[in-house]
């Protein structure tokens, strides 16, 4: 029975683990912004994540019909514009904020595909934590800019699961290093344009090899392991997880204490995926009864 359970296991510690390698990564990015800016940030992140996922992987040992490559390429350039609108958001607006502007995409992706009643209670934990996080109340307006950016952002998620999912069937490792090296051909002009010879710092070059396989290559590989085994609707919701881990990392690393809606948002998101989890295993094996 143990043994039994570990396939269905695997995707919720696929996506933890590549939630928590984003939001430290992501968290470590971030000191880049004053030397070369979001956009040559996101060019060191997407650009060595391509080269390292490139060497692992080495894509060219598998044939790649012309449909699967502009299935990777509209999923490449998805997830290459997402990453960089993020940054661009991350430059006006807190990390947890635009996290939670970004989560729109991967909701509304689980609202629009739902068939069940019981995946719209699961949805609304999900948003009902998502809420809690943002500074409702407090005053504080957030930067239309950054806001803008996040919302892009969100779109391109929800376009990249759509898009992954669309690549399933290919192995894990081909997809997810091709797509990369096509998110790499739209970051990286940008971030040239911007930050220029100031990308070629051995210093900076190094630190971003660390960023990106902390918050790319690793996060990128895990992701799309779990896409091949879950509904994207179901992955939507538990890589909701995402704001609740960057809020625990966030006491460790940067002694931000949490308040109690703070608390209540993880509780509500840990329930959004424990249950759909447990619903979306339900439906693929008690179908027979």
């Amino acid at each position: 029975m143990s043994t039994s359970r570990l396939p269905a296991l695997f995707p919720l510690l696929a996506v933890l683990g590549s939630v928590t390698a984003l939001a430290v990564g992501t968290s470590f990015a971030k000191q880049l912004f004053p030397l070369i800016g979001a956009q040559g940030t996101s060019a060191l992140r997407v650009g060595f994540s391509a080269l390292v996922l490139l060497l692992v992987f080495r894509p060219w040992r598998w044939s790649t019909t012309r449909v699967d490559a502009g299935a990777i390429l509209r999923y490449g350039f998805t997830l290459g514009t997402m990453n960089l609108l993020f940054y661009m958001a991350l430059r006006s607006i807190p990390f947890g904020i635009a996290v939670a502007i970004q989560f729109s995409g991967p909701l509304a992706v689980a609202m629009w595909s739902s068939r069940r009643p019981v995946d719209f209670l699961w949805v609304g934990c999900a948003l009902g934590g998502l809420l809690l996080l943002l500074p409702l109340g407090q005053g504080s307006a957030l930067d239309p800019a950054g806001m803008l950016y996040a919302l892009g952002a969100a779109v391109c998620w929800a376009l990249y699961i759509i898009f992954g999912k669309r690549t399933g069937h290919l192995r894990a490792g081909h997809t997810v290093s091709l797509g990369m090296l096509a998110a790499a051909v739209v970051v990286v002009p940008v971030g040239v344009a911007h930050a220029g010879m100031a990308l070629l710092d051995p210093k900076l070059l190094l630190f971003g090899l660390g960023v990106a396989v902390v918050s790319s290559a690793i996060p990128m590989s895990l992701e799309m392991a779990a896409l091949k085994r879950l509904p994207k609707e179901t992955f939507g919701i538990l890589i909701s997880m995402e704001p609740a881990v960057a809020a625990l990392l966030a006491m460790g690393l940067l002694a931000e204490h949490l308040t109690p809606l703070q608390w209540a948002a993880i509780g509500c998101t840990v329930v959004a995926s424990v249950g759909s989890t447990l619903t979306a295993k339900r439906a693929t094996t008690g179908i027979i009864t």
